[in-house]
């Protein structure tokens, strides 16, 4: 069976995605871009933005969760998500960006991250789960299982756990393999067994610039 979506849907309950999040520094980029590191990234208090040409995955499922969190002034916070899992993800032209309001002297701050582009190897990413509160792009499923148990999803890495707060009984989807073009996503965390980004540069400026 495939199941085929086109157009600028914005899905928050279907979500797909992909990609870290962009608290990193240059060292721990560096070492990510030789796959030399597992990743677990978030944005205290921050959702962040991320596009891509294409995302194709082998091995996806996803199921509802809630993101738990503080926000920038310290307070406990708690987001409803899509997390959204691959055995295996390769990424094209993958950019992801923060913006960081009200530095002090600086005023907002942003950070933006590039990979996987022109000249440079697609971004490869193993077992990885992306909690997603927004996606836009054109998707394709191959093998489409609706409907599922959350715990019963097998196509999949499986459910996170640790400290992650899922209804195993609840509802899930899972499919064979999934091709995502001209992606628009907001996340508030990914984690990854690996991921290495080729052709990796991140810069920090100030002002508002954002992938898209």
């Amino acid at each position: 069976m495939e199941s085929q979506v086109r157009g600028g849907t914005r899905w928050k309950r279907f979500a797909v995605v992909m990609v870290p999040s962009v608290a990193a520094t240059a060292a721990i980029g560096v070492a990510l871009a030789q796959g030399a590191l597992a990743a677990s990234f978030s944005v205290s208090g921050q959702s962040f933005k991320v596009s891509a040409d294409q995302l194709v995955g082998t091995g996806f499922e996803q199921y509802a969760a809630l993101d738990n969190g503080y926000t920038l002034s310290g307070e406990k916070s708690a987001h409803p998500v899509a997390v959204s899992a691959f055995k295996h993800a390769e990424i094209t032209n993958l950019c992801q960006s923060v913006v960081t309001p009200n530095v002090p002297f600086f005023g907002n701050v942003s950070l933006l991250l590039r990979a996987g582009g022109a000249g440079h190897d697609k971004v490869q990413a193993d077992n990885i789960y992306i909690d997603v509160a927004d996606l836009d792009a054109d998707a394709t499923f191959h093998n489409i299982d609706i409907g599922v148990a959350a715990k019963d999803a097998d196509k999949g890495p499986g459910m996170k756990g640790g400290g992650e707060q899922a209804n195993p009984y609840g509802f899930a989807q899972q499919a064979d393999s999934a091709t995502l073009d001209n992606v628009k996503q907001t996340a508030w965390a990914t984690t990854a067994g690996t991921f290495k980004l080729s052709g990796l540069h991140m810069s920090l400026s100030t002002g508002v610039k954002e992938c898209y």
